[in-house]
């Protein structure tokens, strides 16, 4: 490794990085600096370059398979793979992780650097040490505990204390707190500020901008695979409006697109003493739900996690977890009784899952195979599919919805998550519905592809649909709903029109 001419505030320094795939240059002479022992967030919309940066710094895209260099503590890298860099004190944790469900928390945290003694693993000193790292990360858990045996939070810092044995310098998170909730997004962001306390400098890459504000001292922001500027907070110039800016190109004043007001429409869905019991848990998950949605309005549910929204949803969209139903479910005022998915989706019911990678997509395939994946029979002619129309089909989604793609053909998995949301979208609008249910729609995504997504849906309702909306975020349901409904414990607590709506008042509500 050769030294090079570096302050010695900067732990570390990327220098004209480029990084180019077939047909699209992801990084662009990008330029990133970061200080020693500082919290330095890395922002931009989806597809802005910040995960494909983070690869190259960490090995997964190895030296000489970009331009540019890598300076860390003075010297340059050359890394051949992740395991290099994590000799050199870089440890990533992305959003999906890397544990093994049924290994031990000990097991996971020193899979593949065992402490050995002699030719074997030396499982008592492994628990010692691993103790120590969990102390390290204030999780109280005992090591023996299986990973599958926690909820998620728990999870993420299992994955920073498996870092920490590896006695890293530089802790990466990509996505952190996505898949958490607000309590443990709290802990780990509380976790963060206090390892930087202990001198461990960390970059944090987030869609979520009050977060973001929060913790960095600093922040670069990322623009179609450029670095579009770095902003210190100490300074100031961390602002909402600031970053947005910087991010998308163009101020956005409220992220919450208005629509017109209109009288309320018929009733196109109405739910009466809904009751659901779960085999797998042994109990009712619903507990005598009753609500209704009108033709061209937009219904928030909102609720903590665990509330039982997304089962609600999935009990009116055909049961396709098996659930005990009782109740009554009309549809246009006929009483209706839904067996599958595939019967809802007949009577005009789409349902767009949180988990696009998991349940709503298929990446290896490409966004025409998966626009045209849940309404194949539309395009068949004597059981043969129309491949002219299918194309025809995909490219007019793509279009509507801007998809940003050189293709239809480019598969899924190459996406960013904007664009695949777009694409799962695309999908069940495909299908003709009347009812839109949407689970966390802007779940990991930039804040200009919700804007786009907020735009999709005041289009949607102006033509007549009604949207069923669960969220997380509360600014999301008061800046999208007509009404809202709130859920606690598998029961409705509360019904909202937008007008009497609040945090404090959903948040009352959300906790009875």
């Amino acid at each position: 490794m050769k030294e090079v001419s570096q302050s010695t505030d900067y732990i570390l320094e990327m220098r004209n990085i480029t990084k180019e795939f077939p047909g699209v240059k992801a990084l662009s002479n990008v330029n990133f600096r970061v200080k020693r022992g500082e919290i330095h967030c890395l922002v931009g919309e989806n597809g802005a370059g910040k995960s494909t940066l983070m690869k190259v710094l960490s090995g997964v895209y190895p030296h000489g398979d970009y331009t540019g260099d890598i300076v860390l503590n003075g010297q340059v890298q050359s890394y051949r793979g992740i395991a290099d860099s994590e000799k050199a004190g870089i440890a990533i944790i992305y959003q999906e992780l890397a544990l093994v469900p049924d290994m031990t928390i000990y097991e996971n945290i020193y899979l593949g650097h065992e402490i050995k003694k002699g030719r074997t693993v030396d499982w008592n000193e492994t628990i010692v040490q691993a103790t120590k790292m969990l102390e390290k990360v204030k999780l109280k858990v005992n090591p023996e505990t299986k990973v599958k045996d926690m909820g998620v939070g728990k999870q993420q810092l299992v994955e920073i204390a498996k870092a920490f044995s590896k006695n890293i310098k530089l802790l990466i998170l990509d996505e952190p707190t996505a898949a958490l909730n607000e309590d443990d997004s709290e802990n780990l962001l509380k976790l963060l500020k206090e390892l930087r306390a202990e001198g461990i400098t960390s970059i944090m890459i987030s869609h979520k901008l009050k977060e973001v504000i929060s913790i960095a001292d600093t922040v670069t922001v990322l623009r179609d695979g450029q670095t579009i500027c770095s902003l210190d907070a100490a300074k100031g110039e961390v602002t909402e409006p600031v970053l947005i800016k910087n991010m998308v190109g163009r101020a956005i004043d409220d992220i919450y697109p208005k629509r017109p007001k209109k009288p309320q429409g018929d009733k196109v869905l109405e739910v009466s003493n809904w009751t659901a019991y779960d085999p797998a848990v042994g109990r009712n998950i619903l507990k005598d739900v009753n609500f209704n949605v009108r033709r061209g309005e937009v219904i928030g549910l909102s609720g903590l996690m665990g509330a039982g929204r997304t089962e609600l949803a999935l009990s009116i969209f055909g049961n396709p977890r098996d659930y005990k139903i009782q109740g009554e479910m009309k549809l246009n005022g006929e009483a209706v009784s839904l067996k599958s998915p595939g019967q809802a989706i007949k009577r005009g019911i789409a349902y767009v899952t949180e988990d696009r990678k998991g349940d709503g997509l298929i990446l290896i395939d490409d966004i025409k195979q998966n626009i045209t994946l849940a309404n194949l029979k539309s395009l068949a002619k004597n059981g043969v599919i129309d491949e002219n129309e299918e194309i025809k089909v995909a490219n007019q989604y793509k279009d509507d919805l801007t998809i940003k793609a050189p293709s239809i053909e480019m598969k899924t998995g190459k996406l960013s998550g904007g664009n695949q949301q777009k694409v799962s979208l695309g999908k069940w609008l495909f299908t003709q519905p009347k009812i839109l249910i949407l689970d966390e729609p802007t779940r990991g995504i930039d804040v200009g592809a919700k804007f786009e997504i907020y735009s999709i849906m005041n289009q949607l309702i102006e033509q007549g649909l009604s949207i069923i909306m669960i969220s997380s975020e509360l600014p999301e349901v008061l800046g999208m709903s007509d009404r809202i409904y709130v859920v606690a414990e598998g029961k409705i607590t509360g019904e909202l029109p937008i007008e009497e709506a609040t945090q404090d008042v959903i948040m009352a509500l959300a906790t009875v």
